[in-house]
């Protein structure tokens, strides 16, 4: 958003006693106004992904609270200004309406790992990851949900082009079409690296808490 700046909490300042607001200050307070997403929630206060965690920059963010798309659920202390309006960020902020998820997600790579959980079907490695099809192409298989497996390498390798009955080699589960709401339950067993205090109530809402 043009002629929007950040606003510092009690004027930070250098070492020197320059604004911080300079040539370094303005790529410093970038980079700050950077780390500071917003979590989307759905009309109903649940996250709209849990993984990847549905976030939006904070630019999309102040736009949508301007066309009145969301609502803002809790905030920041850092704050933006123009020379018209000044406005905390919003850390969490809901959509305005609900928006229904798919039944079944897209057939992805990333949702096929996530389905698996990112680990190998075969061992349970979870680094070097591809995917497999159980019953190779060659046989006729089909790369669907049904069909295709996460793999690492090694094992991918192993197998080569053969069913899995022919390498001797075991599926841990047998490959399905998931449901959005299963994939929303495996994405919720992947914390984030960053969690803000405000998100947690929003991001763990399903879990039991201790007396």
């Amino acid at each position: 958003m043009s002629g929007v700046q950040e606003r510092q909490s009690g004027g930070d300042r250098t070492g020197d006693g320059r604004s911080a607001g300079g040539r370094d200050g303005s790529a410093e307070a970038s980079q700050a106004l950077a780390a500071c997403p917003a979590l989307v929630l759905n009309a109903d206060y649940t996250p709209l992904s849990y993984y990847p965690l549905s976030l939006w920059a904070w630019q999309t963010a102040i736009k949508a609270v301007f066309l009145d798309r969301v609502a803002v659920v809790a905030e920041y202390d850092r704050r933006v200004h123009s020379p018209s309006f000044e406005m905390r960020l919003p850390s969490v902020i809901a959509l305005r309406e609900y928006v229904k998820p798919a039944t079944h997600p897209a057939f992805t790579r990333f949702n096929l790992f996530l389905r698996d959980r990112f680990s190998c079907q075969y061992c349970g490695r979870t680094d070097d990851l591809t995917f497999d099809h159980v019953i190779p192409r060659a046989y006729g298989g089909r790369t669907t949900w049904e069909n295709v497996a996460t793999a690492c390498a090694p094992c991918n390798l192993a197998k080569g082009g053969r069913t899995p009955k022919e390498a001797h080699m075991d599926l841990y589960t047998v490959p399905q079409r998931p449901t959005t709401h299963e994939l929303q339950a495996n994405g919720r067993a992947f914390p984030p690296h960053y969690c803000h205090a405000t998100w947690r109530d929003f991001l763990y809402w399903d879990v039991e808490l201790e007396s």
